[in-house]
C-alpha cells in the first residue's frame, strides 16, 4: 500500500464483526453496528510539540486497537478499506 499518513496520524483496517452472535442467530447487515476494532497498517512520524520536538507514537504497525464509534475518516487506498486518525482517537491496544 502506498500511504503513510502524517504526524500524529495512523491508518487502521476495520475488523469487521462476526456475522453469526454466540447463539447461532445470523445479524443481517443493516443491523451491524460499525467496526470499533481494527489493525495498525501505518503510522506517521510522530506528535509534534510547540517546541519542534517529535514525541514518538505509542502504536506501531501490526497492533490491533479500539477506537471511538464515530472516529477517524474512511478511506478507500488501493483497494483497501481505511480509517486513518489521530493517536489520541484510539482507546487502547488488545494485548495478544
Amino acid at each position: 500500500m502506498n500511504f503513510k499518513p502524517l504526524y500524529d496520524r495512523i491508518a487502521v483496517k476495520p475488523i469487521e464483526q462476526d456475522e453469526k452472535t454466540s447463539g447461532g442467530i445470523i445479524i443481517p447487515d443493516t443491523a451491524k453496528e460499525k467496526p470499533m476494532k481494527g489493525k495498525v497498517v501505518a503510522v506517521g512520524s510522530g506528535h509534534r510539540q510547540e517546541d519542534g520536538k517529535v514525541l514518538p507514537l505509542e502504536v506501531k504497525v501490526g497492533d490491533v486497537v479500539i477506537y471511538g464509534k464515530w472516529a477517524g475518516t474512511e478511506l478507500k487506498i488501493d483497494g483497501h478499506d481505511l480509517m486513518v486518525m489521530k493517536e489520541s482517537d484510539i482507546m487502547g491496544i488488545i494485548v495478544q
